[in-house]
């Protein structure tokens, strides 16, 4: 029998979206993908190189199950050099991709019915990261007339004496919104430990980005190099804890995991040191993107009140038209030819919206928001 737990975890709409698109490509449509949030670059080169060098070196082994010692070095100099922190290497686990850092972090922290606290909307995967480990995410409402600011008044209401951790993310994904430093500082005054999920820290548009670890040490911080350095199908993440969990940290990486590829973790060096030009170039496509995309859409009617200032998205307000984002979003890929991510996917605080990404061409988000006002014209307003 399937276990319960395997039974109710939800989907990730996000990939149910993508692989129908991809079963529609196959049928010879011609599909513009603004669901992803995958930078449309390739790696850039020096990465590239480096782990090609890695492979012909023969750096094919397991590393230490922390990671290479010289990537967690980088890492460190990057949080000194970025946001003046100090943290030492062995504070760091390098892991595939933040999606096993998340399960180390909660397997760590949780124990059953402990709570997490989330802003709704969320990222798609926390609630059932949490949920899967048997704790309890905790939502706080985000709102769109408030500029889905966290406060940390709705925060300090939901706290119990099972709550071992609030999450944030800025730039948050998906509203692209950045918190405040002094927000930040308010949360992490709070006392209980903060989770800052910084994966899309330099992808950040007329602001400035903060790391928790500016304000508190009772903190933990995920980051990875999926976002701003176009290395998504790397699968290379790093998780940033308090030195008493390292050691339960470690067992539980070398169980499951063992260690992230070695010659993956090379690339992860080369990145830190040596792609910075790579990095601007990319966020400067971006932001001309972003303006585009936020104009065109209050030009559709999807009024984007809340303009976003970090990450690759916008969420267009489709309110006049549905309150059924999971449907529309179905429907605009069937009938458009175009795939968006429905509010839903997010937390039900965000129905009523669709997600979508520039990390696409200028070119083909043009072309696929002039099919979202024909869609809108055509098929709803009849």
């Amino acid at each position: 029998m399937v276990t319960q737990r395997a039974m109710d975890i939800p989907p990730f709409i996000v990939m149910d979206v993508l692989e129908r698109a991809h079963e529609l490509e196959r049928a010879g449509e011609h599909i513009i993908h603004m669901e992803v949030g995958e930078p449309d670059f390739d790696t850039p080169e020096c990465i590239n190189e480096a782990c090609r060098k890695a492979i012909k070196e023969g750096k094919t082994h397991y590393t230490h199950s922390l990671g290479l010692l010289e990537l967690r070095e980088a890492i460190c100099e990057h949080y000194y050099t970025k946001y003046g922190v100090t943290i030492s290497p062995d504070q760091i686990i390098i892991t595939s991709g933040t999606s096993p850092a998340m399960f180390l972090l909660f397997s760590a922290l949780l124990e059953r019915g402990d709570e997490v606290i989330i802003s709704n909307p969320h990222y798609a995967c926390y609630p059932n990261f949490i949920t899967f480990i048997e704790g309890v995410p905790v939502s706080v409402n985000v709102h769109e007339a408030e500029g889905f600011q966290y406060t940390t008044a709705a925060i300090s209401e939901k706290i119990t004496d099972r709550t071992k951790g609030i999450m944030i993310n800025s730039p948050s994904n998906p509203t692209g919104n950045i918190l405040s430093a002094q927000r930040m500082k308010e949360i992490a005054s709070l006392g209980i430990p903060v989770i800052s999920d910084e994966i899309y820290h330099g992808l950040v548009y007329d602001d400035e980005e903060h790391s928790i670890l500016e304000f508190t040490n009772n903190a933990f911080v995920l980051n990875g190099f999926s976002k701003a350095y176009a290395m998504t199908g790397w699968r290379l993440g790093y998780l940033i804890a308090p030195r008493e969990y390292m050691r339960p940290l470690q067992k539980i990486q070398q169980n499951l995991f063992i260690c992230a590829n070695s010659f993956v973790q090379w690339g992860g060096v080369a990145a830190l040191k040596e792609a910075e030009d790579d990095v601007v170039r990319m966020r400067n496509i971006f932001d001309e993107r972003r303006k585009f995309i936020v104009k065109r859409l209050n030009e559709i009617g999807l009024g984007i009140t809340v303009e976003p200032t970090g990450a690759f998205y916008v969420l267009g307000n489709i309110k006049n038209y549905s309150t059924d984002s999971y449907s529309t979003a179905f429907d605009i890929l069937e009938k458009a030819h175009v795939g968006v991510t429905p509010g839903i996917d997010f937390g039900d605080n965000c129905e009523g919206y669709i997600r979508f990404s520039y990390a696409n061409s200028l070119e083909n988000i043009a072309e696929g928001l002039d099919r979202i006002d024909h869609y809108f014209k055509e098929w709803v307003e009849g």
